[in-house]
């Protein structure tokens, strides 16, 4: 089984990439829990989601020790960094300014997801970039397979108008690492 957890400011998608995961890992046929927390001032405010997936039956959805961090700030970074489990990858954005040596028995990946987006003209796909970054470096799951199911989470959300510009998203954050 895999762990993730995705964190950042509510408003920068975290919980939209962690949900993305889930569907890629359920239409491949994998059990999945998305658990999402944050506080009562969503955007702005902190949030976070815990991902797990696998063919095993996942008897605890919680946080335990991620295989990945996503962090989209730095207070997220400060506070999930030292859970990760031995051996695991911190995959940070370039608003995070972190020690990227924090940790000898964790990878740090930086992608400079905000600037990625902007370059696109998609500044809200900062999420995406980072998603495509992660189905990179978990290695779990194709592009293909990871596009076909962002593809069908944002169709179950209404938010199809948006395809194009999230492949592109995806795809960028797919080659940055």
């Amino acid at each position: 089984m895999k762990e993730i957890v995705f964190a950042g400011f509510g408003g920068q998608g975290v919980l939209t990439s962690g949900l993305i995961i889930s569907e890629i890992a359920v239409n491949r046929g994998d059990n999945a829990t998305w658990i999402p927390s944050y506080g009562s001032a969503m955007r702005g405010g902190t949030a976070n989601c815990t991902v797990k997936y696998g063919r095993e039956t996942i008897y605890n959805p919680a946080q335990e020790e991620p295989n990945l961090l996503l962090a989209m700030n730095e207070p997220s970074f400060q506070m999930f960094i030292n859970i990760v489990a031995p051996g695991g990858i911190v995959l940070v954005s370039d608003i995070v300014n972190c020690d990227l040596n924090v940790r000898d028995d964790v990878k740090v990946v930086k992608v400079p997801s905000s600037a990625i987006s902007q370059e696109l003209g998609n500044p809200k796909g900062a999420n995406v970039v980072m998603t495509g970054a992660i189905v990179k470096l978990m290695g779990d799951f194709s592009k293909e397979e990871a596009l076909a199911g962002m593809e069908r989470m944002f169709s179950k959300k209404g938010k199809n108008r948006f395809a194009e510009a999230n492949v592109k998203a995806f795809e960028a954050g797919y080659a940055a690492v």
